[in-house]
């Protein structure tokens, strides 16, 4: 049995917090929390538990310590926690910027404790069907991907859109690809908090070469969470707001002897023919909460050992990419180099 701390029960807290509560291997004997009105609840559902708005409070009775709370306070708490020789889950982006990132991670290398990073959506099912389909090369050459993740609300004031929400796509792309991207362009504006951007483009170039473009932004009519991939014989949807088909896969290329054709295609069969339009496929994927497998897999990290799949170190790549792109963003969009970190 886990011994478990969860520090943070405001947005993305109560979640981690019901399910290493619900979790056979594990048991939340701390909440910690600066707000005692959230403690009060706490203490109303959860009257075992003991709570504090101090985190020193509960490193000496747990074996891990998860870590929801905003990215400002991420270095000083996980740094805390693996100090006191403590597992740690933490909540993305992992720290702030690239040299605490780096320190947190070796500090946790040092001291021999599993550090994860809750780049959640890499534990989706439907995330790691689209990595398998792409891993089997149907799909011929990817030319580029498209990232939509938008919403109205809820605004943040401690860092940007990129770091809340691009972090998750980035690790998406880095995932799917294989590789990291090589350069970064970006362009946003800070409309609500002056030097927080409330939406931003964002254009990674990877090798192949290949595009990945994403739009985030809070300030947007509508929620969505969708990625297109473009390729050579195939593309596809993966939709995360679509419970019923949330991968949908397109039999759609351009014929290979397009290439070879002199000037334009100036009539509308000619254009037809030119192209392949094929059926429409929804893979079975069977759906489950990724939060949920995220917690399983970080406690058999903490039981049997191994490396998470969302480590420090892939927390330090996505890192490395968003400060990338908060340079491009404070030189106007100007392509900026993103360096093996």
């Amino acid at each position: 049995m886990v011994r478990v701390a969860i520090i943070g029960v405001g947005h993305w807290g109560p979640n981690l917090l019901r399910n290493f509560s619900d979790h056979a291997d594990s048991e939340v004997v701390w909440v910690v929390d600066s707000d005692e009105e959230r403690l009060a609840v706490v203490r109303s559902h959860f009257p075992n538990v003991q709570v504090s708005t101090e985190a020193r409070d509960a490193m000496d009775d747990v074996d891990a310590v998860v870590v929801a709370t905003p990215t400002v306070t991420h270095y000083g708490l996980v740094k805390l926690a693996l100090e006191q020789r403590k597992h740690v889950l933490v909540e993305k982006p992992l720290t702030g910027d690239m040299a605490s990132a780096r320190e947190v991670v070796e500090l946790a290398h040092k001291v021999g404790r599993v550090l994860l990073v809750g780049h959640v959506f890499l534990y989706n099912p439907a995330v790691r069907w689209v990595k398998r389909f792409l891993d089997g090369g149907e799909q011929g050459q990817l030319y580029y991907l498209s990232s939509q993740r938008t919403n109205f609300g809820p605004i943040r004031s401690d860092v940007g859109v990129a770091w809340d929400l691009a972090a998750q796509d980035v690790a998406i792309f880095n995932y799917w690809l294989g590789t990291d991207p090589i350069a970064a362009s970006a362009t946003g504006l800070a409309c609500i908090n002056d030097d927080i951007e409330d939406f931003v483009f964002l254009t990674l170039r990877y090798p192949g070469p290949i595009l990945a473009h994403v739009h985030v932004s809070w300030l947007h009519p509508r929620k969505t969470r969708e990625i297109a991939v473009v390729a050579e014989r195939r593309m596809l949807i993966y939709d995360d707001m679509s419970l019923s088909e949330p991968v949908r896969v397109y039999d759609n290329g351009v014929r290979n002897d397009v290439r070879a054709r002199p000037g334009y295609e100036d009539t509308f069969m000619s254009f037809r023919s030119s192209v392949h339009v094929g059926a429409v496929k929804s893979p079975t994927v069977v759906l489950e909460e990724p939060l949920r497998a995220e917690v399983d897999h970080f406690l058999d990290c903490v039981v049997h050992g191994g490396e998470p799949i969302t480590s420090g170190e892939e927390g330090l790549r996505v890192i490395n990419t968003l400060e990338a792109a908060q340079r491009s963003i404070a030189n106007h969009g100007r392509e900026e180099t993103i360096e093996s970190h």
